[in-house]
């Protein structure tokens, strides 16, 4: 079965106390823990997986970020990653419209979700996505390196 996809952030409002307070927050990482409410709303932790992918994407949108970042293995997306017959070739920064026909050439347990939830994060009012590996990010957020993806 696929991960179930994130409804919400449940720390949503200690999240933002602490970004409006200066602090660099680390959530969601590893997509969080998973919960249900019952019949009293009361959260109980649930034998699942959320995707980190999409998790970000909701907490982005949520705290209404500009930029999303995922930080991942490659330093640009490739199209046709791993297939025998193409060696991948670099994805360079398109516009977000551009994405959704090519979801073909992305693997659905690697990068097809990280560009699912980049466009889950521009349909819902974000600016710009960036995907690089953790080496560049500095390089990438000057624009020298990763795959950035806008509306335009």
């Amino acid at each position: 079965m696929a991960s179930p996809l994130p409804k919400r952030v449940v720390e949503l409002d200690v999240v933002k106390q602490l970004i409006d307070a200066g602090v660099v927050v680390v959530t969601v990482g590893g997509g969080g823990i998973p919960v249900v409410a019952d019949d009293q709303g009361h959260l109980q932790g649930i034998a699942a997986v959320i995707d980190k992918d999409y998790a970000s994407s909701l907490l982005a949108t949520s705290i209404n970020a500009d930029l999303f970042l995922i930080s991942t293995a490659v330093e640009k997306v490739a199209l046709n990653f791993g297939s025998p017959t193409k060696s991948g070739r670099p994805h360079d920064p398109v516009g977000g419209q551009a994405l959704p026909g090519e979801g073909a050439h992305f693997k659905k347990g690697s990068m097809a979700p990280k560009i699912q939830a980049i466009i889950w994060f521009l349909e819902q009012g974000g600016k710009e996505a960036v995907i690089t590996n953790p080496e560049n990010i500095e390089r990438a957020l000057a624009g020298e390196t990763g795959t950035h993806i806008t509306h335009d």
